[in-house]
């Protein structure tokens, strides 16, 4: 099989790797908080159920993503990661005690750190100008699935019988379906995905294809013009041995010429060169991976993942407990709204894979935190404490909801596009791990943050707007520097240190 055709079902299947990522997201979240609400469950524990699942990938993320840098593999990463997914959603079925539930969703989490080592996948085989439609596609991916996943969760509920010990309900249902869509996955993953090399290493093939090429012709021609002076034209100068300088009218001209270039220790040593540099770079990458996280740029972009994930989270477990007290929503009714949030987010992240070709991705970041401070606005003035009746407090919901939604596409696609090349594509599989884990302590601390502020929502909500402000003042002061070409001053002084 071409690599052409191996590279298309190999991001086939990344894609239904996300894809299903968010069906599990938009299938547990409508249903956790009922769920815990029959297993006896206090209130603060719908806070660390959600944030059990990110603390297990945020452990987890930069081991898998440095697995990924030292091996340039991520198939098995991912089968083994997969492995986790499955236990802990059959444990989450099983469902006997509120603690199984909560350990069910730490071992699920595991398996979320192998998407640090898919994103290294990404950067390594993308073209720079490429990368933001990739991600974006990738990303969109996982909104398909939050879209997708209340549909079924339709269905899910209108289960009632016994397999087995187990019962299957509503609540213990999703647990179940997600073990097997895993396990089809993990199918999936054995046939249809192949590690990929990277693509410096295809576009150096290609050349050397090309230059072998343009040798064969070059020879050919030497043998035909100048039959008679192929004694003095040796193999290796036809060759071409890297460093050395051709000199083939010299050597024509004066034999003694080829003596006297070899033996001369002022010509120019250009093949060891290579070696130096390549030998002088080897001890600094441990210290070029530790200094890169403190440069301004990626301590912006990492605030960003950070900021914009507390927000996000701590939002999503608000509004599940808010849309049962104002407007006394079940499953069905906040599956149905999380269905069209998908809607918003999957059109969101489309523009935005159209607007990536058009403009860079500062300006990009900068329309999402400029949504994201209008909807932080909105939600401290008018969800802090709803007004009116039932009609206008659902409309100022629905409004609060739709800005946040809004915002999500432009900064997600534009912090991870512009992190991948501000930092060194060598070692982007524990970049990316590192990126992900800053983003799973946000969805750890978020859902805790809320969930112990419900009724105290100006505070919550105040210091949620505190950190949008915060991330906004750092985005100006930085602005200039958010460029793609920082990598490459980047790789060179890294190459140059020592």
């Amino acid at each position: 099989m071409d690599y052409r055709r191996k590279k298309k079902l190999t991001f086939f299947t990344i894609g239904l790797i996300f894809l299903l990522s968010g069906v599990e997201y938009a299938v547990i979240l409508p249903t956790i908080w009922r769920y815990l609400q029959t297993l006896e469950a206090a209130p603060y524990c719908l806070g660390l159920a959600l944030s059990a699942f990110s603390l297990t990938g945020l452990l987890t993320g930069p081991l898998f993503g440095y697995w990924s840098d030292k091996t340039r593999t991520t198939k098995k990463i991912i089968l083994f990661a997969n492995v986790f997914e499955m236990i802990g959603n059959f444990m989450y079925f099983m469902g006997y005690s509120k603690w199984l539930l909560l350990s069910s969703r730490l071992v699920a989490g595991i398996g979320t750190g192998a998407g640090s080592a898919i994103f290294g996948l990404l950067t390594r085989s993308t073209a720079p100008e490429d990368r933001a439609t990739a991600f974006a596609a990738v990303m969109a991916c996982r909104q398909a699935g939050l879209l997708i996943g209340p549909a079924f969760n339709i269905f899910l509920r209108l289960c009632d019988f016994q397999l087995g010990p187990f019962v299957v309900n509503k609540y213990t249902a999703p647990g179940l379906f997600m073990c097997l869509l895993w396990t089809l996955i993990q199918l999936a993953v054995i046939f249809i995905y192949w590690d990929l090399p990277p693509l410096e290493k295809e576009k150096a093939k290609d050349r050397l294809r090309g230059q072998s090429k343009d040798k064969e012709d070059e020879q050919g021609l030497v043998e035909e013009d100048d039959d008679e002076e192929k004694p003095l034209m040796g193999s290796q100068e036809i060759g071409g041995s890297y460093g050395s300088v051709v000199v083939s009218n010299t050597t024509m001209s004066d034999p003694s010429a080829t003596s006297n270039a070899t033996q001369n220790p002022i010509s120019p040593p250009l093949s060891p060169e290579p070696p130096e540099t390549h030998e002088s770079s080897s001890p600094s990458k441990t210290s070029s991976i530790s200094r890169e996280f403190l440069r301004e740029e990626v301590v912006v972009l990492l605030a960003a993942q950070f900021i914009t994930l507390f927000n996000q989270t701590a939002l999503e477990t608000m509004v599940t407990p808010m849309t049962q007290k104002y407007f006394g929503y079940s499953e069905l009714e906040n599956s149905v709204m999380y269905s069209l949030c998908g809607m918003e987010v999957i059109a969101g992240f489309l523009f935005v894979r159209w607007l990536s070709q058009r403009v860079t991705e500062r300006v990009i970041l900068a329309i999402g935190l400029t949504i994201c401070n209008i909807s932080g606005v909105w939600c401290l003035i008018f969800l802090a404490n709803p007004l009116g009746g039932f009609p206008w407090k659902l409309t100022e919901f629905i409004i609060g909801v739709f800005l946040q939604v809004l915002g999500l596409p432009f900064i997600a696609v534009a912090q991870v596009s512009l992190f991948s090349k501000v930092t060194s594509e060598k070692t982007q599989g524990f970049s990316q791990g590192v990126r992900r884990s800053v983003g799973g302590l946000a969805t750890i601390l978020g859902p805790l943050w809320a969930g112990g502020l419900t009724d105290n929502m100006y505070i919550m909500m105040g210091v949620m707007m505190g950190l949008l402000a915060l991330l906004t003042i750092m985005l100006a002061f930085s602005y200039d520097r958010m460029l793609a070409p920082a990598v490459e001053n980047q790789v060179d002084d890294s190459d140059n240190v020592g």
